[in-house]
């Protein structure tokens, strides 16, 4: 009988070494998932970590437990024309610029097959806005807003070619931006899917022009973030990072510099993809994260967006665009050209009539029109505070 107690006692014993060992095991491999495969450092300052493409943020949603990772679209929009009847891939070069996404950590090399790089040190912000009501344009009480749009139905996406500036932003909790908004539904059932570039010092630490995206499905009340802050948008790309900054950047009256971003639906895979040019899949979100993009869009806009913080009567200085204002145009004002929407063919074809609005005209403006070598497309911005905006 002691022989009989002996060997249960040395078996509990077994089994919790055993456990224990399973729990020091399940440690380790959940601090393996904080350890990045490798790190590049950025000359502006930046570490990007190359992290394991299945240990990103998006993987902690509840509906996204068992996703399997996609990793190109199974169908692209087909091409139509811009605009003026020239081929999709014309613009005032003559050919669609092929260049990809340029930021100062790709002189590190790319992150290795399998990883996406993470910009170290975010820290996780729920940003929230409040709701916008579409069409009517009901404002945010601080946002200002100088943008086109197009309404119907039904959109599979949009595209655009964007250009790049460094705008000064004046207070904290400000910023600058140039984004595509794909939207659906309206007040507190707004789904939005957005990216472009971004100026948020507030956010990011800096003043660097930074790309960037942003959804939600409950009008900015509980749901979504910017980049990779909360769980959702799945990152696929190993060369291009959200969050990180782009360069170079326009200059006023010298070089210009622009990026081409479109967001797509992928009827089969059943997600939305955001996508630079042709080629450099960035990543997508799942369908299922929304309620009425679940399906499609209904509303497509481009433009420019600040944040108004300025106390004492004043309007802010923060500046939109170039922080000059449309009326410039080439050389002097920032601008979206070769605007197209993803119809319900699954065609990429110009927008048609488009509708700008600029919230704020003594302050921000915008100047539409189209050519045969940027289809259809507008000027935007400005300075902010001015006799005219005091």
């Amino acid at each position: 009988m002691k022989l009989f107690y002996f060997f249960i006692l040395l078996s509990w014993m077994n089994l919790c070494d055993a456990s224990s060992k399973k729990i020091q095991v399940r440690k380790t491999l959940s601090s393996s998932k904080k350890i990045p495969v490798k790190s590049i450092k950025s000359p502006d300052g930046d570490i990007i970590d190359c992290v394991n493409i299945y240990h990103q943020p998006a993987f902690d949603h509840p509906l996204l437990k068992n996703h399997t990772i996609l990793m190109r679209p199974s169908l692209q929009p087909r091409k139509g024309p811009i605009g003026g009847g020239e081929l999709f891939q014309s613009n005032a070069h003559g050919q669609e610029d092929k260049k990809p996404i340029a930021q100062l950590w790709q002189l590190g090399g790319r992150c290795p097959e399998g990883t996406i790089p993470i910009r170290r040190n975010q820290k996780a912000r729920y940003a929230k806005k409040e709701h916008r009501n579409f069409p009517q344009l009901a404002g945010f009480s601080n946002h200002e807003h100088a943008f086109a749009y197009v309404q119907s139905n039904k959109y599979l996406g949009a595209k655009a070619t964007i250009s790049l500036w460094q705008p000064q932003v004046q207070g904290s909790g400000e910023f600058s931006l140039a984004q595509i908004w794909v939207l659906a539904g309206a007040n507190s059932d707004l789904n939005t899917i957005e990216a472009g570039w971004m100026v948020f010092p507030s956010l990011f630490g800096d003043s660097n022009t930074r790309l960037f995206t942003y959804w939600t499905r409950d009008g900015y009340q509980t749901t979504g973030c910017y980049n990779l802050r909360c769980p959702g948008f799945v990152h696929t790309s190993n060369s291009i990072a959200l969050d990180v900054a782009l360069s170079p950047v326009s200059t006023y009256h010298g070089a210009q510099h622009e990026i081409i971003l479109q967001i797509f639906k992928d009827p089969k895979q059943n997600v939305w993809w955001l996508q630079h040019g042709n080629d450099d899949v960035i990543g997508y979100w799942p369908a299922s994260l929304f309620t009425d993009l679940a399906d499609s869009a209904s509303l497509i806009e481009w433009g420019g967006e600040i944040i108004n913080n300025a106390q004492g009567g004043q309007h802010t200085t923060t500046q939109m665009g170039s922080g000059h204002f449309a009326e410039e145009q080439a050389g002097g004002a920032s601008y979206f050209k070769n605007l197209q929407v993803v119809d319900q063919s699954n065609t990429l074809v110009p927008p048609g009539d488009i509708t700008t609005v600029s919230e704020k005209p003594n302050c921000y403006t915008i100047v539409s029109g189209k050519s045969d070598d940027a289809g259809d497309y507008f000027y935007f911005g400005g300075p902010g505070r001015n006799p005219k905006c005091p």
